[in-house]
């Protein structure tokens, strides 16, 4: 409780730096406590992706209410809440986020259905198909033992939805948990995703409609055991942050870079700076946000977990530069 004060504090004194000088929202702590919309409710998008489309910002996130649950019979500390579906947000200043509504809605008393509340979904990325003129969703679909491991995909003709599930897949047989979905400049879409167990981190290519991974993929931080991929570009290079395998709890945060998204990749350690750096200023990243119009500006996005009590967690934004191919992340 008393981090969760601290970052409260710090949200605090960030907010009124930014309203005493004026300084571009890209350049200061966002958000370390409750997000709230443009309606003064508090945004419930956990696990979060953004897609920047016509000069709207769409924000993608988990919806968590309910009481918390602990998952019996598992070997780590496996909290739960109803899966609550997708929501999403927009917003043209990254400061003031309008809430859309439900893009994908989950389904009620129906065990065998990937949207049921009792399932697992999570970490929503949304991208747009140029060709096809599809939005594309894609998320992390479990059950509460984790043994099921799939990525569901869902469109739509809108950014806000509401989105058509077309089902789920574990890419070439693999197990696919935290994922993040990712367009390069030539049009190409990515899966990452913690695979294998959450033991090692695969890159897959996707067909020309996003709607299906192929057989062209790669293995990388093998026996690392790595989660919660966050993956940018900058400067013809490619930036992979994830974080460690410790349930709900904080961990040190790591980074790598490569040349090409398939790899070889190259380990560079923590980009999170100062106190608290190893534990990644108590959050778990999920997305890093290039700011439109500002090359080179990036949002880091993490979530403030309240594992016992999900439906109280909170997000950490925070600016990341990169020096000479260096990422750092500091909690001003």
């Amino acid at each position: 409780m008393r981090y969760f004060i601290l970052i409260t504090l710090l949200l605090a004194c960030n907010s009124l730096a930014f309203a005493n000088t004026g300084k571009p929202i890209a350049d200061t702590l966002e958000h370390g406590s409750v997000l709230l919309d443009t309606d003064g409710q508090p945004i419930n998008a956990h696990g979060a992706g953004v897609m920047y489309h016509k000069g709207i910002y769409y924000l993608f996130g988990e919806i968590k209410n309910g009481k918390t649950w602990l998952v019996p019979g598992q070997n780590w500390e496996d909290y739960r809440v109803p899966a609550g579906g997708i929501s999403c947000y927009s917003s043209t200043d990254l400061k003031h986020w309008k809430k859309r509504g439900i893009a994908l809605k989950p389904t009620v008393n129906d065990p065998g259905n990937d949207l049921d509340t009792s399932r697992v979904i999570e970490r929503p990325k949304v991208i747009y198909n140029e060709q096809t003129r599809k939005f594309v969703m894609w998320m992390h679909i479990d059950k509460n033992d984790y043994n099921y491991s799939r990525g569901g995909v869902a469109i739509s003709d809108s950014p806000v939805g509401p989105y058509q599930y077309l089902g789920s897949v574990k890419p070439n047989d693999q197990m696919l948990r935290d994922m993040t979905l990712y367009k390069d400049e030539d049009g190409k879409a990515y899966l990452i995703y913690s695979s294998e167990d959450n033991n090692t981190m695969h890159i897959c290519l996707l067909s020309d409609d996003y709607l299906k991974p192929t057989k062209t993929y790669v293995r990388v931080f093998e026996n690392k055991k790595r989660e919660s991929p966050a993956i940018f570009k900058h400067n013809g290079k490619y930036f992979l942050i994830t974080s460690g395998c410790t349930g709900w709890s904080p961990n040190a945060a790591s980074y790598a870079v490569a040349d090409n998204i398939m790899g070889p990749w190259t380990e560079q350690g923590n980009p999170c700076k100062g106190p608290n750096a190893e534990v990644t200023f108590f959050s778990q990243g999920a997305f890093v946000l290039p700011v439109a119009g500002e090359p080179g500006k990036f949002i880091f996005m993490g979530d403030v977990w309240n594992k016992t009590d999900l439906e109280k967690s909170s997000y950490l934004w925070l600016p990341l530069s990169i020096n000479d191919d260096k990422v750092e992340i500091y909690n001003p």
